[in-house]
């Protein structure tokens, strides 16, 4: 048995291209996900986790455990799904990507959203065109990034559904900031995107510049593109752990991680920050379950108010 309890996760005879065969070499269980891009493997009684990304690339990383020592001095929180409501409008634009690309009429079903939300637009992309195309699309990432752009248009000239804060996030954020709490926010969502979902977020709440509020805040980057500088992040962001580690040690200084914990709605985001070393409450309105990675949280919550109480030191 591994480590962890994955028994959500599909069991495996071999992963990372057949380098981990079970019950060779001191390997034992190997558990994944489905499409075989997450994979989980007890090695010499510690659990590794391999992750191959859309370019092929593959890493490995161990899974430790992440304790937490309440009350939290530090809380890290995801922003699509976790700070503001917008999986639907991010999920309907690969949709449209993949109806451009494809020329079929695509609607996703349930079992598609634990790929569709959470990851990189690039891994998005790769299983949803692996699923209803044929895989092989050259411009697929500059006809999203088309989209996307008039969509955004579109929504901060109001022709669409506005952005919306979560249900309690100033209140909570609030009681944070009141005692003293350092505040961080992660998204794998590059610049053109994020940045303009959190300052309406903020618009909405009358809470001012971002900037000004969060002790930390890291994005995915700029968009890659003929004609402009652009950076690391649609390779590099999660599920895995760089973005949750650079914000959380270098951005806030936190060298306790028993005193940070994430809030998170993906399980993306969930394993991004558990390889991280940092513990995670997964929010219960994403696709955590889903995708069978609630036994990588420490808490469930079905609320930032019942999140909150666990953070300071309460039950849930």
């Amino acid at each position: 048995m591994m480590n962890f309890d994955l028994t959500a996760l599909e069991r495996e005879n071999s992963c990372l291209g057949g380098i981990f065969q079970s019950g060779r070499a001191g390997v034992g269980e190997i558990r994944g996900t489905p499409d075989k891009k997450i994979e989980f493997a007890d090695y010499e009684g510690r659990t590794l986790c391999c992750i191959t990304g859309c370019s092929g690339q593959r890493a490995v990383y161990p899974l430790e455990e992440a304790a937490f020592d309440a009350p939290a001095e530090y809380v890290v929180m995801d922003l699509d799904g976790t700070s503001i409501i917008s999986e639907e409008f991010w999920i309907d634009i690969i949709e449209q990507t993949v109806r451009t690309l494809t020329g079929k009429e695509v609607r996703f079903s349930a079992e598609d959203l634990p790929y569709v939300s959470g990851h990189s637009t690039g891994e998005h992309l790769d299983y949803a065109l692996g699923k209803y195309g044929s895989g092989a699309y050259e411009n697929a990432m500059e006809t999203y990034h088309g989209i996307s752009h008039r969509e955004l248009t579109a929504l901060m000239e109001g022709k669409r559904g506005k952005i919306k804060p979560v249900k309690g996030l100033k209140e909570f954020l609030l009681a944070l900031k009141k005692r003293g709490v350092k505040v961080g926010l992660v998204s794998s969502g590059l610049f053109y995107k994020a940045i303009p979902e959190i300052e309406a977020a903020f618009d909405a709440m009358g809470l001012g510049d971002p900037r000004d509020f969060y002790d930390g805040i890291i994005m995915g980057g700029v968009e890659k593109g003929e004609g402009r500088y652009s950076t690391i992040g649609e390779l590099a962001a999660k599920p895995h752990p760089w973005l949750y580690k650079e914000l959380a040690f270098t951005g806030l200084k936190c060298k306790n991680p028993e005193k940070l914990i994430v809030l998170e709605d993906s399980a993306s985001g969930v394993l991004s920050s558990r390889l991280a070393g940092y513990p995670v409450i997964g929010m219960t309105a994403g696709n955590i379950t889903a995708s069978g990675m609630s036994e990588l949280c420490i808490a469930r919550a079905d609320s930032l108010e019942k999140a909150l109480q666990f953070i300071l030191g309460g039950k849930l």
